[in-house]
């Protein structure tokens, strides 16, 4: 690739159930002061309404609430569900957020990952991803126009809209489309001229999809006039890292197995490895769609990931998960921007370019350096010989002058 490879997170969240659901959200704050502070890009936060585990149901209170407690680090709603939402309310979220951050915030934005979620608005699982797109269309227009907007829908109405507030960002916030599995993600983006949030690199099916999403971009973006940008493109991968890689295994013994359980009878995905901690992480390395391991193992990781997507991508995003207790976890987005970010930001060549050449050409500098110091010690005797010499031609007058008959006194 020849730009640098952002990096932020996915933070759904997961939390296992039975625990205190209050101090899982002090958690996630305290995860996005951490990523802001090691130098994370931006984090995308989720929408969730059942299930137990992804316990934030409006992104939007989510960023408000951590928009004051970091500093530079973009935050995006990972994702809104548009069939849950009027547009015309998306849309003045969104504004509003934009000015409350001075302009952090990116609306992602999806049909919804629950069936359960669905079920319980009433809304068939089938048209969800139509109105998906019906409902970007509209909020795009909403953020894109300055004419009122007037549209009816079988599922919702506006008669002469227009946001009361222009965006802070010109034009307006990134807006990002979410991609699993299926095409719908990548046909909507580039039909709207919007960037590709791919969540689904994170399982093999997702994985083998990259470049096939990008080709549907590409094509889309082609048929209605719009600009599809690989560096606009994030792809959301599973990585927990630590110093070795028997050391990675013992630290997600504390939840990887609560985590695939919930896939396996909550989220129902349709392939989720089973086994123990052991089996699972060994699963998920060789799926190629996440890592648990070392930094090293980690950027294998993304250097598949960019060879999957036949031409490379803006952004990687690790997916928040509880796989190890919160001072391992901590630990490993630490050596994530410590060992992982340099090699695809090139941030350490400097530094180590100029270690090499002062290494190369030490002879030099250390014959220069001591000529140097022998000039000073010489240039010091020098000195201080011509200051001795001095000194004893002064005592020699005084000693001379005292030698010296005293001279008679005048008379009156």
């Amino acid at each position: 690739m020849d730009w640098p490879l952002r990096f932020g997170a996915f933070v759904a969240p997961f939390h296992p159930t039975g625990q205190n659901p209050t101090l899982a959200l002090d958690r996630d704050l305290d995860l996005l002061v951490h990523l802001d502070r090691l130098g994370f890009d931006e984090a995308w936060i989720g929408e969730h309404h059942s299930g137990g585990y992804e316990i934030i149901a409006s992104p939007e209170v989510f960023i408000a609430t951590a928009a004051e407690r970091t500093r530079r680090i973009k935050l995006g709603t990972g994702v809104v569900s548009l069939p849950y939402h009027h547009p015309f309310m998306v849309a003045q979220r969104i504004v509003l957020l934009d000015h409350l951050t001075k302009g952090r915030v990116m609306l992602g934005v999806g049909p919804g990952a629950l069936p359960s979620d669905a079920f319980m608005l009433g809304i068939d699982p089938a048209d969800q991803r139509d109105r998906m797109e019906e409902a970007l269309g509209v909020i795009l227009e909403l953020l894109r126009s300055d004419e009122p907007v007037t549209y009816e829908s079988e599922w919702f109405r506006l008669t002469n809209a227009r946001l009361h507030l222009k965006p802070h960002t010109a034009p307006h916030p990134e807006v990002a489309v979410a991609a699993m599995i299926s095409p719908s993600g990548p046909r909507a983006a580039g039909k709207f001229g919007c960037s590709l949030l791919s969540i689904g690199a994170t399982q093999a099916a997702g994985f083998d999809m990259l470049g096939h999403h990008w080709d549907v971009m590409e094509q889309r973006s082609a048929e209605f006039g719009t600009q599809a940008d690989r560096q606009a493109w994030r792809l959301v991968s599973q990585i927990h890292v630590a110093e070795t890689r028997a050391q990675a295994v013992a630290d997600v013994a504390y939840g990887l197995d609560d985590y695939f359980d919930y896939f396996r009878k909550v989220a129902a995905l349709p392939v989720v490895p089973e086994g123990g901690p052991d089996d699972l992480a060994e699963q998920l390395n060789a799926s190629g769609g996440g890592i648990i391991g070392t930094p090293d193992d980690c950027i294998e990781l993304i250097e598949r990931l960019i060879d999957q997507s036949n031409g490379g991508f803006g952004t990687l995003l690790v997916q928040a998960h509880e796989w190890a207790n919160p001072t391992a976890t901590n630990r490993s987005y630490e050596l994530l921007a410590q060992k992982v970010f340099p090699h695809f930001q090139g941030s350490a060549q400097r530094p180590t370019d100029s270690k090499h050449w002062v290494i190369e050409n030490r002879p030099t500098f250390m014959g220069a350096a001591g000529a140097a110091i022998m000039t000073a010690m010489a240039k010091h005797g020098e000195e201080q010989a011509a200051k001795d010499s001095a000194l004893d031609a002064e005592i020699e007058e005084i000693e001379s002058d005292l030698a010296a008959p005293a001279a008679p006194p005048e008379s009156d």
